[in-house]
Order: C-alpha cells, then structure tokens, then sequence
C-alpha cells in the first residue's frame, strides 16, 4: 500500500472514539451472513449468536423457502438485504454496503462456521489487527467438513499465494473473516450497481473465489493481517453450493490474476511517482536572505551566488 493509500485509511473517522479523557468503548459489531434456502439452518445460527451485536445482516440470494421469514422470526431486528446478482462474492458486496458497525464479521449460514468464535476475531481487531482472518489448519483450528481433495487442494494454492505475494497463510479459501468497516474499500469489490451479465455467467469476484480475492488484496495493500484459529463444523442441512473443480479453477485464476493486477498497479504508481519529481524538478522555490541581509532570490540563484563570492582567508 502506498503511503497515501495508508494515509487514507488512518484518517477514516474511527466510530469507536469516546469523549475526551473518556473510557474506549468497544467496537459495533455487525455480522454478514449470506443465504440461499438456509430456513433450516437459522435456529441454529441464530442461536449461537453473541449477544450485544449492533446489527445482524442477513443477505438472501432469492430463496425460494422461508429463510426470510424464519429469520425475521427469529430476530425481529435482522436486516435483510437482497443482494443484486448472483454469487456468494456478490451477496458479500451487498452486506458489506449494508453494514453501519465499526468491524464487520462474515460467517456462513449453514452452520459450518461457529458463531461463538465472533469475540476472538473482534479481540484479534481490538489488539491491532485490521484483518483476521480464520484458519482451520493453523495452530488450535480444525475442520470436520472438508475432505481429502479440497485439504489437498487448499494446501497446494495457500503455498503457491505465500510464494507470489510473500504471506504467511495457513488456509486460504476459509470464509470467516473479520475487519474494521473502513477497509472496504481496500478489497475493490465489484460494483453491487453493476447489471449481471446477459448471458448468465458471474462477474469476476462474484462467487466462491470471493475469499482468496480479499485475503490476497488485503495483504497486497498492506494491511495487518492476524490469523485466528477456527473450527469448520459439518453442514446442518441440505448440500453445499460449492464445487470443488470448478470453484477450484476460479480460485487458481483469481490467484494469477491478482498477481497481474499487483504488478500493474506497481508500475502505476511508479510511473505516477517518476512525473511527480520531473515536474517538481524544475519548479523555482524563492529564498529570503537571513533578516538584515540584502540577499534574496532563488534556490538555484543563492547557490551559484556562493559559489561566486570569494571567501575571506
């Protein structure tokens, strides 16, 4: 991340300040859970939700069960959101827009991630980080759900991220995540206002790679990442969205493509760097003498002038 990017990003309205000589209140927290026909599920997740939340966001992708009404039930302070394509990717995006905390946390709606683990990453947050990122394979994380093929998988392109972009992930392609609101704008997701396309396709962004695109973008930029152990619990109900050759393919893409775009936006901001010191190279800054001197002029003029004035020996 550039200096000005960082810059930005410090100067972000922090809602967690209190008066003057005040106590540090803790951060609003609000929880993102995408959905598609998860009416089964929501009991559980629910349930297992920490009190003292500011806000639960729950995103549905056109369920055709009763995962709106069931959640409303459950909790009549829900915010429902409707997201606007298709896609996990997307129905994050929309969330995200949504959310009004300080930090943000998103989990999913199957029951696979724990919601009684949301403290841990909002500590993560409150000790520095401004990313945690779950992990099953780190030290104390563990996963029920995952088999064989996909460990395999997330091993070979958590190693091959670590190479490219010089991280220290244990586990790429997990969904439980947590940050401060104010760096969404660093993740660049695609446009919720975006049309989707004609001919039903997703938008790059829009679908499972969703989590190797933030874990990768917000460590390109710079930010402070902390992982925090985590454990995957088989699905309650029903059968998962995911497939692990196709989904697996997007993933390997989205890899070398943020590759690409980190180099790109490299050369960029080199270039822009290179135009700044030739335009300032020949900019004239005036120069006053010291006060009861007669000299004055510019930088340029003052030094040829000493150079010109013999010294007394």
């Amino acid at each position: 991340m550039t200096q000005d990017r960082r810059n930005a990003l410090r100067s972000t309205p922090d809602r967690r300040r209190s008066e003057p000589g005040g106590p540090r209140r803790l951060p609003l927290v609000s929880v993102v859970i995408p959905t598609l026909n998860e009416e089964l599920n929501l009991p559980h997740v629910f349930g297992a939700l920490p009190a003292g939340l500011h806000e639960v966001v729950l995103v549905d992708g056109g369920s055709v069960d009763n995962t709106v009404a069931v959640a409303r039930q459950l909790r009549p302070d829900v915010v429902v959101v409707r997201q606007t394509r298709t896609g996990k990717g997307n129905a994050l995006a929309s969330g995200f827009a949504a959310c009004t905390g300080d930090a943000i946390v998103m989990i999913d709606a199957d029951g696979s991630t724990d919601p009684a683990e949301i403290h841990r990453f909002v500590e993560a947050l409150i000790n520095g980080a401004e990313f945690a990122k779950g992990s099953r394979f780190g030290e104390g994380g563990h996963s029920h759900d995952i088999t064989p093929l996909r460990r395999a998988g997330n091993m070979g392109l958590n190693l091959f991220v670590n190479q490219l972009f010089g991280t220290k992930f244990t586990d790429l392609c997990y969904g439980y995540n947590a940050f401060w609101r104010r760096a969404v704008p660093v993740m660049d997701l695609p446009s919720t206002e975006l049309p989707a396309p004609a001919d039903g396709r997703k938008l790059w962004g829009d679908g499972f790679e969703i989590e190797t695109l933030i874990n990768i973008r917000v460590a390109a930029a710079g930010m402070r990442v902390r992982e925090v152990s985590s454990i995957e619990h088989l699905r309650i109900h029903g059968m998962s969205n995911l497939n692990t050759f196709r989904d697996g393919a997007r993933v390997l893409r989205t890899i070398l493509s943020e590759f690409r775009r980190r180099g790109a936006l490299r050369r960029a901001e080199a270039k822009t760097e290179a135009l700044t010191r030739a335009a300032n190279a020949g900019r004239v800054v005036p120069v006053l003498a010291v006060p009861g001197g007669k000299w004055y002029g510019t930088v340029d003029a003052l030094l040829t002038a000493e150079t010109q004035v013999p010294r007394a020996v």
